[in-house]
């Protein structure tokens, strides 16, 4: 099993590029189910998510030729496709669950698994199926999997989600571009990744519109040949200016809109970082001093992002002074806490909120992966602590950080990847 050693502390300087967005490339991916003509989807990352994704959809039929550097995917669907979505596979990445609306929109049923270690009450994959029986699907659920289907075309509906949920939100969308008549979402999320999937949806003449958290989709008859470039990754792009912040990096970070993540960005600021954003490139200076941060919040788009969360944890255990980190969108999403404590990282848990009181310094020690935040979370530390630091189970970062070491090496760290 692969592992990286990091020696420390590094100074990161220098040039990245951020690649396609793993999070807008799943359900893009996903839609493309929809369309009877040939799709070609541009500026695919490189990720294991990707792969599982591109397996599924060739498992139910899918032609997919990628491009020599797999960046790019021209897909054509046949007439008559499968619509049985596979445990083996679907256990693999929760992401997985978003054939489900298509594939009944388009083929009137599907056989779809759960995602893995999931049930109906836990990261509600109800909401998803709630809202699609209001367009028209039923279902039932046996060993495990959805047993869904629907007579005729689905039809339009006015739909108000219990919660935010960026997967239900995706789903429905999705779904709701074949369907009869017009359909209305309230209280949708607006993740830069959910309008990137409009904007494909859009550019194949799907009628989607947007006020607010409210969505509005029209139905049509089918969907055209359309040749689509992935948004670049936000996620990613937070994660170098974090990183730039660490260890008084100074980077140039390009192939990305600041504008996406402009809240992050002025928590950054607000630690001393000095920044300047000019057309789709950020340049960042991490301070001297770390300044400490009391409130930070994640929460829903365009609040601060969950998936970065556990990067900010590793810059305010820098800290000077003591910074809280209430985490609003994901239960056990604290699983990095305890590997923080390993190098040093004093860190208090009291429900959701961590209390961080920043440390001198860091001290390398052995690190194991609990999914894949958490695991660049853990790089980061192993970046900005003292001596060789071992990160264990890196498959999980693997399923979303394209060339993550190759980046990091280029940039002045001393990291390699090990078996």
């Amino acid at each position: 099993m692969d592992k990286f050693l990091i020696k420390g502390p590094s100074k990161v300087r220098g040039k990245v590029s951020i690649p396609g967005s793993k999070n807008a490339s799943l359900p893009i991916l996903a839609a493309t189910l929809l369309f009877d003509k040939e799709v070609i989807v541009k500026n695919l990352p490189r990720v294991k998510d990707l792969e599982v994704m591109i397996s599924l959809l060739k498992s139910l039929g899918s032609k997919i030729t990628l491009s020599k550097d797999k960046k790019t995917a021209k897909i054509i669907n046949p007439k008559k496709m499968k619509t049985f979505a596979n445990y083996s596979i679907v256990k693999k990445m929760r992401g997985s669950f978003l054939v489900l609306g298509p594939l009944v929109a388009k083929h009137k049923n599907s056989k779809c698994s759960l995602p893995g270690g999931c049930n109906l009450g836990a990261r509600p994959v109800n909401y998803h199926l709630e809202a699609l029986k209001k367009l028209g699907m039923s279902y039932t659920l046996k060993d495990g999997y959805i047993l869904a289907k629907s007579k005729g075309k689905l039809k339009g509906a006015v739909i108000t989600f219990p919660k935010v949920s960026v997967g239900a939100t995706e789903n429905l969308i999705i779904a709701a571009c074949l369907a009869k008549s017009k359909t209305t979402l309230h209280r949708c999320a607006i993740e830069p990744e959910i309008k990137d999937l409009t904007n494909f949806l859009n550019s194949a003449g799907a009628k989607i519109k947007w006020s607010g958290r409210t969505c509005i989709i029209e139905g049509v008859n089918s969907l055209k040949q359309t040749e689509y470039s992935i948004m670049s990754d936000r996620i990613m792009a937070g994660t170098f200016c974090i990183a730039a912040c660490i260890n008084q990096g100074d980077l140039e970070i390009e192939n990305i809109n600041s504008k996406i993540i402009n809240t992050e960005l002025n928590l950054l600021r607000r630690v001393g970082a000095r920044i300047r954003c000019i057309e789709n490139k950020i340049y960042i200076k991490g301070p001297k001093k770390i300044k400490s941060i009391k409130n930070i919040k994640t929460k829903e788009y365009p609040g601060v992002a969950t998936d970065l969360q556990s990067q900010l944890m590793v810059l305010m255990c820098k800290a000077h002074g003591k910074s809280n980190i209430t985490e609003n969108i994901f239960e056990n999403r604290f699983m990095h806490v305890a590997e923080l404590r390993r190098l040093g990282a004093k860190i208090n848990i009291q429900k959701n909120t961590a209390i961080i009181q920043g440390v001198k310094k860091l001290v390398a020690a052995p690190l194991m992966s609990s999914d894949l935040r958490a695991s660049i979370s853990l790089v980061l530390a192993g970046m900005s602590a003292e001596g060789e630091s071992r990160v264990d189970r890196i498959y999980h970062l693997d399923r979303g950080a394209e060339n993550f070491e190759k980046q990091l090496k280029k940039i002045g760290v001393n990291i390699k990847r090990v078996k």
